[in-house]
């Protein structure tokens, strides 16, 4: 009897109660991105390959410059409406900071998954692509460009926004 019992057992599947890889790197961007030092937003990104971190990073004034909040950049510290001034932002995107921050460290990061809060921008991009990473999963829209599409299916980049399960 005691060997049906463990034969039933183990014929039923398991329920995994820990999040998918997708809800978990989602996860992790989030809390990435509240390092952020803009004041306009806050955007965090992380590298990962065969479902381990390579890199991250969050949008924000350069090293050794001063923080957003401490008035480093003269875009932030003003009153302009959103998507105007730029010439006059100092901040680095999360996805710009992840992609140098695993240069810095030499992190190859060629064939890997960005995860980032929002949709990446038009040099962010450009960036995604020439650093080789081969898939883009995204929260939020932040006006994600059909020209952006476009790049991305052209260099064969998969994007995809992120949904919960």
């Amino acid at each position: 009897m005691a060997d049906k019992k463990t034969a039933t057992k183990k014929a039923k599947k398991s329920v995994d109660p820990r999040p998918t890889w997708d809800d978990y790197f989602m996860e992790i961007a989030h809390v990435v991105s509240k390092r952020s030092n803009c004041l306009r937003r806050h955007v965090g990104a992380v590298i990962m390959k065969d479902n381990h971190i390579l890199s991250t990073g969050y949008n924000g004034t350069p090293r050794g410059v001063k923080n957003c909040f401490d008035g480093g950049c003269p875009r932030c510290s003003g009153k302009v409406k959103s998507g105007t001034h730029l010439d006059e932002c100092l901040c680095t995107h999360a996805e710009q900071n992840a992609i140098c921050q695993a240069a810095y460290y030499g992190v190859g990061i060629a064939g890997s998954t960005i995860y980032v809060t929002i949709s990446p921008c038009l040099t962010c991009a450009k960036l995604i692509i020439n650093a080789g990473i081969k898939e883009v999963v995204y929260g939020g829209d932040y006006a994600f460009l059909d020209t952006v599409k476009k790049m991305f299916k052209a260099a064969g980049v998969k994007h995809r926004k992120f949904e919960s399960v």
